[in-house]
């Protein structure tokens, strides 16, 4: 179903609709009420015209065929003329159809609808179809914004069993909708009522989803696993089961019931994705979630749509978004963007990562920053020998500035969040038409936030989330560059490792979050990225013995997004992302800075 964008207004398109029909153009005065329709569903005047259409053109259906990627305005107003020839059945497939593709409008907010007599005329079996067909188009639950468009079919199922007292799919089916739509006490009693007339699984299950709903927990259970008496191989109420067990804290019974499901077929989609989310709640091990990835990648075609993995990564640093950035100049910037008053100068006495430094200063033009040469390895060299650098040994970028076309193409795609790291990889690929230099030239001059709602909102909740978001999109771009060449010996790879491996500064994150997403997407680079972030990681931790490394945190957070990471530094990982370090007690600058950062993320 298409769009089919209309410029012009509802009352512009009936203006023209009446010319046309006073013209006897009928064609053109069918695409103008489809128009109108399409943007003002309940409008009487539009509803008017159609049945004046109708009636100069026989009943007006060829004037609305529906074919490949038809407009929605057609699709609406071929249901309306369908109901009034007669066929009501067929309309409000249509219009399940167009609430399908746009859940919101009011599609079937019409008298013809809601007309008590209709579900007599349908028969209760048709009216089941048509509301587990609404089902199957909207959330569950429904937005309580977008409830008041469906009340219709709540009306004609209530007038269906009203009218249809001994029908237990209609039963069901009416409860389902009933549940999606918040009235949970009305889908218990017509779930109940249901089972009453026909015991069944499907009854079962559908209770179970009201009690659910209605936050009675014990009895949804207890409905569910009277479904599986009823059958005993429908594996998907086993993972119902254990879904519910599980997000009420009961993971132990809940990994019993997944796995006497896996027992039994251990390919089962549902009950797979809804192992590895359990599993990776109960001791935030990434192997579950890699795992998870390879089962999507390798099975494609799934049962139904499954959410484990977005959900397992949401929130989740570098799973599902970017971590804040810390240390000194953070804080100026932060400090900054409230308000504060910095003065003409700043002095920083920990090391500063350059894209910290050149984001503080754009922030506060003509802030004069010095920075106190401090103990430990100086944090203005690379970490080891490189031979692509950004940045300079003064903190000047050492490649040239984007071209403008590139910067505006990259802001398109910028976000500080996704839903797990093979989405991002997958996302990426948009940015693969971009220059080397360009690519590399955004990660040292990322271009301003675009004058859009998420501009905005990154503006205001943290003057650094842009930058980052930049850095790491513009890494995940590479990840695309010249694919035709094996990874092994790759410009993308060479160019990942030695910004992974340059100057502390938050493109080495990028660049590590990179190389992470794509062993998410590759199992054969798994064991290099492996130790790749394992050994950047213990360089991190060496140098925090003699001074802070403002990055480090967010580098053990990495570390356990990272796949076949081994059980040592994911140890190493798992104690600096608590804010404690692996050494005796530090200085107490240094103890103060991660005092600091785990207030940060608690904040967030």
């Amino acid at each position: 179903m298409s769009p089919d964008k209309r410029d012009l207004p509802a009352a512009e398109e009936l203006i023209l609709a009446r010319l046309a029909l006073t013209e006897g153009d009928l064609a053109h005065a069918a695409a103008h009420i489809a128009g109108a329709l399409a943007q003002a569903p309940t409008l009487p005047e539009a509803h008017e015209l159609l049945a004046r259409l109708a009636a100069v053109s026989g009943n007006g259906l060829d004037l609305f065929p529906l074919h490949q990627n038809v407009f929605v305005g057609t699709v609406v107003a071929r249901a309306h003329l369908l109901a009034a020839a007669g066929r009501p059945a067929e309309g409000l497939d249509l219009l399940a159809a167009a609430t399908g593709y746009a859940p919101a409008e009011p599609w079937a907010e019409v008298p013809w609808v809601t007309a008590p007599d209709l579900a007599e005329r349908l028969g209760p079996e048709r009216t089941a179809q048509i509301l587990m067909q609404i089902c199957a188009a909207t959330a569950d639950p429904v937005p309580r914004a977008g409830r008041a468009a469906l009340a219709p079919y709540l009306a004609l199922a209530r007038n269906a069993v009203t009218a249809h007292h001994g029908h237990a799919l209609l039963f069901g089916a009416a409860s389902a909708l009933a549940r999606r739509l918040g009235e949970v006490a009305l889908a218990v009693r017509w779930a109940s009522q249901g089972l009453r007339t026909t015991p069944s699984k499907i009854g079962e299950v559908w209770l179970g989803y009201a009690y659910r709903s209605a936050g009675r927990i014990p009895e949804a259970l207890a409905a569910l696993e009277r479904a599986v008496a009823h059958d005993p191989d429908d594996l998907a109420v086993y993972a119902d089961i254990a879904g519910t067990l599980g997000d009420h804290g009961r993971l132990d019974e809940a990994l019993d019931w997944i796995n006497r499901a896996l027992a039994r077929d251990p390919t089962f989609d549902c009950a797979v994705h809804t192992a590895q989310r359990l599993r990776f709640r109960r001791d935030g091990d990434v192997a579950h979630l890699v795992a998870l990835a390879d089962f999507i990648r390798e099975h494609p075609e799934d049962s139904h749509e499954h959410t484990d993995l977005a959900e397992s990564c949401a929130g989740q640093p570098w799973l599902g978004q970017i971590t804040p950035a810390a240390g000194p100049a953070v804080d100026a910037l932060r400090a900054n963007h409230a308000g504060g008053q910095l003065g003409a100068t700043v002095r920083l006495g920990s090391p500063v990562p350059p894209s910290a430094l050149h984001t503080l200063t754009r922030a506060a033009p003509g802030l004069r920053v010095q920075l106190t040469q401090g103990p430990g390895p100086d944090p203005r060299e690379p970490r080891r020998a490189v031979d692509w650098r950004l940045w300079r040994h003064d903190g000047t970028p050492a490649i040239e500035a984007p071209s403008p076309l590139a910067a505006d193409h990259l802001r398109q795609f910028v976000h500080p969040a996704w839903p797990h790291p093979p989405a991002a990889y997958d996302a990426g690929v948009a940015l693969a038409t971009l220059d080397l230099t360009d690519l590399l030239g955004l990660l040292a001059h990322p271009p301003a936030t675009p004058p859009t709602m998420l501009g905005r909102v990154l503006d205001e909740q943290d003057p650094s989330l842009w930058v980052r978001s930049v850095q790491v999109w513009a890494c995940l771009g590479l990840l695309h560059h010249r694919t035709d060449e094996p990874w092994p010996t790759s410009t993308r790879r060479s160019v990942l490792l030695d910004l992974a491996w340059g100057v502390e500064d938050w493109a080495t994150e990028a660049a590590l979050f990179a190389l992470v997403t794509v062993a998410w997407v590759d199992p054969t680079v798994r064991p290099e990225v492996a130790a790749v972030v394992a050994e950047r990681l213990a360089d991190a931790v060496e140098v925090t013995r003699t001074r802070p490394v403002p990055i480090a945190r967010s580098l053990a957070h990495l570390a356990l997004a990272t796949p076949d990471l081994d059980p040592e530094s994911r140890a190493l990982a798992q104690t600096l992302a608590g804010g404690r370090l692996p050494t005796p007690a530090p200085p107490g600058r240094l103890r103060r800075l991660w005092r600091g950062l785990t207030t940060i993320f608690r904040r967030r």
